[in-house]
């Protein structure tokens, strides 16, 4: 008798375990959280983090409450596939990652041959979706094909520049982004000049030599392409205003959020730029579950959220949308949905995602004003 009760109790401990086990679904992360585009990638972090809240008050995915695992990549290619690496011998169910384009192609096939669905909220470069590194590609963020067009669109009709000057961040990123407005100038058949073209690193800070050689060429508009929003970009937009740049500065689409405004001071204003969110403009500001998430983050972290920070939230709602639907945290199964699907009430409002897994954006024009971004009609 004394055997059995043994027994029993080690099976309901045993029990108990696999039950504490499956507790939770565990979600990975992996952002820049030190470095010059750590700033940005932490309220990318704590946004998922405040959207796991919110799901998991609504019961969480398949009744289990969502644990957020989070990792540095340090933007660096070889520090992300490390990381990368130990999210999946953490069992997580899916990861959330990108805000360097060679950060998340370096990821991507790890990720793939560990068989856990890779989510891309941020990074750009058209390569991302071709399937070489992940089959099941998803990204939330537009891509620069789609950004190309809008900044090709405003330097052709609305500035009608004929001088046009490039600095751009020199990786598959920038190179990307500005690849793609030349060539949305030469599909609209604009006839202009390319009068300069500085690259730079990614870590790169002191822009005064390139931005002497642009101010020489005396462009009508020059085109600042840098994802580092923590240094590299707020450090453009000073010195470009310092060194008295000739023509308009115009920042590629999603590289100036309020936080860099608030570095960059009044150097920012009349700086022109384009995104896709803005968390106080409609359709944004009447959405009751943008609502909810910008509510959820104020609390947890003080912080009204970003373009960036709605992204790395919706990536995680849709994917919990998905799950919930088909009742399963299966990689294939999930992808498959939102490859091609659409999703209502989302963040970012009723969302249909290409099928070779780009969401569907809408860009809106914007200055800077006061050192506010103010959204042109």
């Amino acid at each position: 008798m004394k055997l059995i009760r043994t027994f029993v109790a080690v099976a309901a401990l045993a029990l108990t375990g696999s039950a504490f086990a499956q507790a939770t679904v565990k979600v990975g992360t992996i952002f820049p959280l030190s470095g010059g585009a750590g700033p940005q990638g932490q309220h990318v972090t704590q946004a998922i983090t405040a959207m796991a809240a919110v799901i998991n008050e609504s019961g969480g995915v398949l009744g289990r409450k969502i644990e957020i695992v989070s990792r540095d990549d340090e933007s660096t290619p070889a520090v992300g596939v490390s990381r990368a690496t130990e999210l999946a011998s953490a069992g997580v169910a899916v990861v959330i990652e990108g805000w360097n384009s060679p950060v998340t192609l370096a990821m991507q096939p790890v990720l793939a041959r560990a068989g856990i669905l890779d989510i891309t909220a941020i990074s750009k470069a058209d390569p991302i979706l071709s399937g070489e590194g992940n089959p099941l590609a998803i990204r939330l963020n537009s891509s620069n094909s789609q950004d190309g067009a809008v900044i090709a669109n405003y330097i052709a009709t609305m500035a009608k520049a004929k001088r046009v000057a490039f600095l751009t961040q020199n990786d598959a990123y920038g190179n990307g982004a500005q690849a793609s407005i030349e060539a949305e100038l030469k599909k609209l058949g604009y006839a202009y000049e390319k009068v300069a073209e500085e690259k730079f690193p990614f870590t790169q800070a002191d822009f005064r030599v390139a931005i002497t050689n642009v101010r020489a060429a005396n462009p009508d508009v020059t085109v600042a392409i840098n994802a580092n929003e923590g240094l590299g970009m707020p450090a453009i937009i000073r010195q470009a205003r310092q060194s008295r740049l000739p023509g308009q500065l115009v920042a590629a689409v999603g590289t100036v959020a309020p936080s860099v405004i608030a570095v960059a001071g009044d150097a920012a204003n009349g700086l022109v730029g384009a995104d896709i969110y803005f968390p106080d403009v409609e359709p944004f500001a009447s959405s009751a579950a943008n609502q909810k998430f910008i509510a959820k983050t104020q609390e947890m972290f003080k912080y009204t959220p970003d373009k960036f920070m709605a992204l790395g939230a919706t990536s995680l709602q849709v994917w919990a949308m998905a799950a919930n639907e088909l009742k399963t945290l299966d990689r294939e199964a999930i992808a498959k949905r939102i490859r091609g699907g659409s999703f209502k009430n989302t963040i970012m409002g009723d969302v249909t995602f290409e099928p070779n897994g780009q969401l569907g954006s809408k860009h809106y024009l914007f200055t800077v004003q006061g050192g506010k971004i103010a959204v042109q009609k």
